[in-house]
């Protein structure tokens, strides 16, 4: 189930599109993704739109940016730093904060730090947040099709996974499957099974390493057409790393981008007919000293 955003008593009214992860509370550690709703950038990026790429003003996308960083500051009662990377579609993952990695593309970060926000832009591909139940790690990926997949079925979430797991037993020597059970995921929106058609070569990418990923797609409207399930797809990868606690989208309709436009910006939906589209963004960090 969607879930709108929660405002603390202290807070300005935030837009109620804007939503908070529905999974088990962490002490000191702070979750959103944004709507498109609640800022200032004009048609076809109205009007919350946080990527600098996509050709809005870089006026509109400052204050759209100033103005997401201070909601983060006002939910976790902390100045904090979202951390937006150039994204590529990749897999490769960066620790924040970042020291000389400007320029370099990465799709996934992870931080142990308090004040670093790991951020992630999307408009249909899906984002996903981590974090530890007890050390207060987080780490956040950006997956489309691509990054998911990955290379012989080592893609975004394991490398993702790989990262956490290092940066866990820095602090905590134990096992994947000790670090798997203290560890909660969330999938946020993207493109929905019942919008993401797709061609035969991508079921390849994802049924040559991981044949039980067939389940995922189901036969399209044409020939050699296939619906694909992000989330789904998601969610066995991240059993399959033995992570049991997974919140957030279950591939139903409300969940969908493409399928929502009121509420989500998405590529596929409005780039060909608008010529462009905004970037709504998934953001986890943590509190303290």
């Amino acid at each position: 189930m969607l879930c709108a955003m929660k405002t603390a008593a202290f807070a300005p009214p935030l837009p109620s599109a804007w939503l908070l992860p529905d999974w088990p509370a962490i002490a000191g550690v702070h979750a959103i993704f944004t709507s498109r709703a609640g800022g200032v950038s004009a048609p076809p990026w109205d009007s919350m739109n946080l990527g600098d790429h996509v050709g809005d003003d870089p006026h509109s996308v400052a204050s759209n940016r100033a103005h997401f960083a201070r909601q983060l500051e006002r939910i976790g009662g902390q100045r904090v730093q979202p951390q937006f990377l150039q994204q590529v579609h990749g897999v490769q993952v960066c620790q924040l904060p970042l020291a000389q990695a400007a320029g370099l593309a990465f799709d996934a970060c992870v931080t142990d730090q308090p004040g670093h926000a790991c951020t992630i832009m999307v408009a249909d591909c899906l984002p996903i947040l981590i974090a530890h139940r007890q050390l207060g790690i987080v780490g956040a990926a950006h997956a489309g099709w691509r990054g998911l997949a990955g290379v012989a079925g080592v893609g975004v979430i394991e490398q993702l996974w790989s990262a956490y797991c290092r940066l866990t037993n820095q602090q905590l020597n134990n096992s994947s499957a000790e670090i798997a059970a203290q560890t909660q995921v969330w999938l946020g929106p993207c493109i929905g099974p019942q919008a993401f058609e797709v061609g035969a070569e991508v079921v390849a990418a994802f049924t040559a390493a991981v044949p039980q990923a067939r389940r995922c797609f189901q036969p399209g409207n044409t020939a050699q057409k296939w619906w694909g399930d992000l989330s789904a797809l998601a969610r066995q990868r991240w059993q399959a790393l033995g992570v049991q606690g997974l919140y957030g989208n279950d591939s139903s309709p409300p969940w969908c981008t493409v399928g929502n436009p009121l509420r989500f910006f998405s590529h596929r939906r409005d780039a060909g007919p608008l010529g462009s589209t905004g970037r709504m963004a998934a953001a986890i960090w943590r509190t303290g000293s």
